[in-house]
């Protein structure tokens, strides 16, 4: 469901699109704002029943305080990216074209790549595959991809730490742990194989 904040933009949206003869925009826009979602949006309803809050507040107010527009376009992909936690532009453009058909893969690429450069996104590489988005605010971890099943694993730059002070301390080298990737065998492959 939307969120109320969102609600309470449309009539002034609406108003200023009015006065600015741009009402079939306006109109566009409250309906990318306002499509209904059916019970397979963003997966089971459970799902988005027990998904915390989203911080939409905070992405308004991290746009405008680096001077760009709040659009619905930007918004839907900054949900999209906080609901799937880590994906593809193509996922992140089939999460929001669930609601908004008409933003195209070009749009999304474009969009994540701004939202990258002013910092509220950011990618990693998972292999030899599409880069993989996730919220900036939550790229403090390390990610474990496993060689033979494919899962992915976070942990905490803690477990590295060891790591990260040898590099900076012998080579003077500052890890970014957000684009951290170990590849190996996870835990369940390694018992599988004798």
């Amino acid at each position: 469901m939307l969120s109320d904040h969102l609600l309470s933009r449309v009539p002034r949206t609406l108003s200023a699109k009015r006065a600015a003869g741009q009402e079939h925009f306006a109109v566009r826009a409250i309906t990318v704002l306002i499509a209904p979602r059916g019970p397979n949006y963003y997966g089971a309803m459970d799902r988005e029943a027990a998904s915390p809050p989203l911080p939409v507040r905070e992405w308004d107010e991290q746009l405008r305080a680096r001077g760009y527009r709040v659009t619905p376009q930007r918004q839907l992909v900054l949900e999209a990216v906080a609901r799937l936690d880590h994906a593809t532009p193509e996922e992140i453009g089939a999460q929001v074209q669930q609601t908004a058909r008409g933003v195209n893969i070009s749009t999304i690429y474009r969009t994540l790549e701004l939202l990258e450069q002013i910092g509220m996104v950011t990618h990693t590489h998972l292999g030899h595959g599409a880069p993989i988005y996730h919220l900036a605010s939550d790229a403090d971890h390390v990610h474990l991809v496993c060689r033979e099943c494919g899962r992915v694993s976070e942990i905490g730059p803690d477990a590295i730490r060891p790591l990260i002070t040898a590099l900076d301390e012998r080579h003077g080298f500052e890890t970014d742990v957000g684009h951290l990737t170990v590849f190996g065998r996870c835990r369940d492959c390694r018992a599988a194989t004798p």
